[in-house]
C-alpha cells in the first residue's frame, strides 16, 4: 500500500474550506484511489494550512491517480491558491 501525503500553505486561508470540499469530492470517483482524507490545520504556529492523505494499492495506482482528469481539475483549483507545497509518498 502507498500513502501520498501533501501539505500546502495557502495564500488566503479563507479558501481552506472550499479546497477541502474539492479534495473530498474525489472520494469514490477515482478507481486508483483506495481512500482519501483532507484536513484543515487549526494550529496557528504550524507551517501548513491544509493536508491531503491519499491511499493507493500500488505505485502504479498512485501514478494513475496523478494523471486522472478529476485529480488534475482539483489540482488546478488548488494550485492557484497555494504559496508552498510539500509532498511525500511511502509504502506501508
Amino acid at each position: 500500500m502507498i500513502k501520498h501525503v501533501v501539505m500546502w500553505t495557502l495564500k488566503d486561508k479563507t479558501k481552506a474550506e472550499e479546497l477541502k470540499k474539492a479534495i473530498d469530492s474525489m472520494k469514490g470517483k477515482i478507481s486508483s484511489l483506495t481512500d482519501i482524507e483532507c484536513g484543515i490545520n487549526y494550529n496557528e504556529n504550524a507551517d501548513c494550512d491544509l493536508v491531503l492523505i491519499s491511499m493507493h494499492k500500488t505505485r502504479q495506482d498512485l501514478d494513475a491517480y496523478q494523471v486522472d482528469p478529476i485529480h488534475k481539475e482539483v489540482g488546478v483549483l488548488i494550485g492557484g491558491s497555494v504559496s508552498s507545497r510539500h509532498a511525500v509518498d511511502f509504502e506501508y
